[in-house]
């Protein structure tokens, strides 16, 4: 595989008008304060489905063929991609199965079934639950992974496309989260077209950082991004495109939750 061409992330965002949510920029003087710089947040937790999620699952299930549309699609998710595809399945008129960890949190996977999908759940993490929803691929169902395919990073990247619009010319760094690398590879190429004088820095939780070139240590609060393999893909995307990847622990994580919520 081949990673998306810039037409082919702004055909993607063409096909999400009307889907996804061009999110705000928010500014925060707490923030700012505490760094000594003007810093902006990128609003995604007001998409759909609650995260960016949306605009990879939906880009890739609205093209399926339509033999491909009869058999359905599965995923394996340890909650934001699952609610994402069960929620662009339903939208597209597609049956959709969802593969989630044992210990997915309980809002997560109502959630997923909420949007009409079957939760199957299988494993310890969402390695375990990607390698048994990959054995449903053999009954003819499509596999909607949830980094290592072109057109969902394709989606991601319109995130990228946004961002290059948004923000004031005076930013110098970008930084995103990573777990598979899907979101971090789509803004990565679209942002290398559009503002390659961005420094982009990529963040792991300090349990599970593969692209720190970590072994993973354990579990982390951060399950959406405990990821123990990054793609190939996305690896070879993201290579010579990051300035650096920083690691966070679990403690670091929890307190700027709290700092963000208050």
């Amino acid at each position: 595989m081949t990673g998306p061409t810039l037409a082919e992330i702004q055909d993607a965002r063409t096909r999400l008008q009307g889907v996804s949510r061009e999110t705000p920029m928010l500014s925060s003087e707490t923030l700012g304060r505490l760094v000594g710089r003007t810093v902006w947040l990128k609003a995604e937790n007001l998409q759909r489905t609650g995260s960016f999620k949306i605009r990879g699952a939906y880009n890739r299930i609205a093209k399926l063929t339509d033999a491909e549309r009869a058999a359905g699609v599965v995923t394996a998710s340890a909650g934001n991609h699952g609610q994402a595809v069960a929620w662009a399945a339903r939208e597209n008129g597609v049956r959709a199965t969802v593969f989630m960890p044992e210990d997915a949190p309980t809002a997560k996977i109502e959630a997923t079934k909420s949007y009409g999908a079957d939760v199957v759940l299988a494993g310890r993490n969402f390695d375990d639950a990607a390698a048994a929803a990959e054995e449903r691929v053999e009954a003819g169902e499509t596999y909607v992974h949830a980094f290592e395919d072109p057109l969902v990073i394709a989606g991601q990247g319109t995130l990228g496309l946004e961002l290059a619009e948004q923000l004031d010319t005076g930013v110098e760094t970008l930084v995103v989260p990573i777990g598979g690398g899907g979101l971090a590879s789509g803004i990565a190429l679209a942002l290398a077209e559009l503002r390659p004088e961005l420094r982009i820095v990529g963040v792991q939780p300090a349990a599970c950082a593969p692209f720190a070139g970590k072994e993973p240590t354990g579990s982390t609060i951060a399950d959406g991004i405990h990821v123990k393999q990054p793609g190939e893909l996305t690896r070879s995307l993201l290579e010579g495109k990051l300035e650096t990847v920083v690691t966070v622990t679990d403690a670091e994580i929890a307190g700027a939750i709290l700092l963000v919520s208050e």
